[in-house]
């Protein structure tokens, strides 16, 4: 059997021999493919697919390793993250002299050192950076990410991009990622299956500290970096915005906590910890991180060649647990009506007419199904309160400590829009329930 182009590799035997089980994968019908072209002319079309993965990291390491032996010659990566000392342990295509350099540029230069023939572009960048021409460029996205801020704006910027007749703008959307021993999997195409928002309450929000316990009696080196993040920033404001993937703005908050937490007799505080409080980090463990690839990259090759049914459109999510064991399932998630990506209804919202509207914005924040940080509302076209510009928030600011009934006039059955500038493509609908 003759070798294939993808993934690399000269001519000659020793190309033949890598690729041959994937060459009986591609070129041979089987009882799930048993309708797919598996012409040269479709082959050579693989070929030339492009894949996206977002996240260089523990994850993206692997990501990145398994396309590359997976047979894809084209694969651009974003992350705008540098290699700290902590990430060796299992990061694996880093080595300590790379210590500083950007993620992306090492683990693009090291997989192409190792694959020959795959090309990897890096980015190092913030994916927000990127419009929605880059993103059309890609014939799969593949996530690797600890943030659920950057999960929920890839997935609304793929949905948004679907157009109806143009079916090269359905990018199917693989998602994986990992908490210590536990991980999932999860494919999403857009506008067809149930997307990271309809999902969104599965990620609960991080619980708060008190602000009195902030200000007063820290007792964990956590409570040291909020207050640096929450009190301290707010107070010094030494850059006009924090930006969490600045390292120079985290090198000052780890400063300031650090002083906080030798005043108060504290230990532990870290510039790796503080990045992981201040960005939400959670732990992660090598080996469910390359379970967890192995199970996005499959996904990914049983896109592209229709070799077997991929996740998404029956079940579309899988959970591995490995506390105990190794444990697997699989379960579908319904796509919901009231998505504020994929929807187009507006979600009932249950308030207490005597609450503020500071408590209603308040709510927003720990709400699992919402999750956000700088809320602006309207309601029945006029502005409650906006975040931005200053002036519009100088001027709705005393709406804050109107109750929503007596103060503004609210009603049972009006509709509110509610938007948070982590998402400027979205727009939350809610009609308002009184309790």
């Amino acid at each position: 059997m003759a070798a294939i182009s993808g993934g690399g590799g000269g001519g000659g035997t020793g190309a033949a021999s890598r690729w041959h089980y994937l060459d009986q994968i591609r070129r041979n019908p089987g009882p799930f493919n048993e309708d797919s072209d598996v012409s040269d002319e479709a082959l050579a079309a693989w070929d030339k697919a492009k894949v996206l993965v977002i996240g260089a990291g523990g994850l993206g390491c692997e990501i990145l390793k398994n396309l590359a032996l997976s047979g894809f010659k084209d694969i651009h990566v974003i992350d705008m993250d540098t290699i700290d000392i902590s990430n060796l342990n299992r990061q694996f295509l880093f080595r300590k002299d790379d210590v500083g350099k950007f993620k992306a540029e090492v683990a693009a230069a090291f997989v192409e050192k190792r694959v020959n023939g795959v090309k990897i572009t890096p980015h190092n960048c913030r994916i927000q950076e990127f419009d929605e021409d880059f993103y059309m460029q890609f014939q799969i996205v593949v996530c690797g990410l600890d943030s659920i801020d950057a999960r929920r704006w890839i997935n609304a910027t793929l949905v948004n991009m679907v157009d109806m007749e143009n079916q090269d703008s359905l990018k199917p959307l693989i998602d994986g990622g990992t908490e210590g021993f536990k991980g999932q999997t999860r494919v999403i195409f857009p506008t067809i299956t149930p997307c990271i928002e309809c999902q969104l309450d599965l990620y609960t929000p991080r619980a708060a500290v008190p602000l009195c316990t902030l200000a007063t009696i820290p007792r964990q080196p956590e409570h040291c970096i909020e207050w640096a993040h929450i009190i301290a920033w707010d107070q010094e404001k030494p850059f006009p915005s924090l930006d969490k993937d600045d390292p120079e703005h985290i090198t000052w908050l780890y400063q300031k906590a650090s002083a906080r937490a030798q005043e108060f007799g504290i230990a532990g505080v870290t510039y790796s910890l503080t990045q992981g409080v201040v960005k939400n980090i959670i732990p992660a463990i090598a080996s469910t991180n390359a379970i967890i690839a192995a199970s996005c990259c499959n996904e990914a090759l049983k896109i592209a060649t229709n070799a077997a049914p991929a996740l998404g459109f029956e079940e579309s999510y899988m959970m591995y647990s490995g506390d105990d064991s190794i444990y697997t399932s699989t379960f579908r998630y319904d796509k919901k009506d009231d998505c504020a990506v994929c929807g187009n209804l507006a979600k009932p919202l249950a308030v207490d007419p005597a609450w503020t509207l500071q408590e209603l914005l308040d709510s927003f924040a720990v709400k699992p199904d919402l999750q956000l940080k700088k809320p602006s509302i309207r309601a029945e076209g006029k502005t409650l309160y906006m975040q931005f510009p200053p002036g519009i928030e100088e001027q709705t600011r005393p709406n804050l400590d109107k109750t929503l009934k007596d103060g503004l006039g609210l009603e049972p059955g009006f509709e509110i829009a509610v938007t948070d500038p982590s998402f400027p493509a979205l727009t939350f609908q809610f009609i308002l329930k009184f309790a």
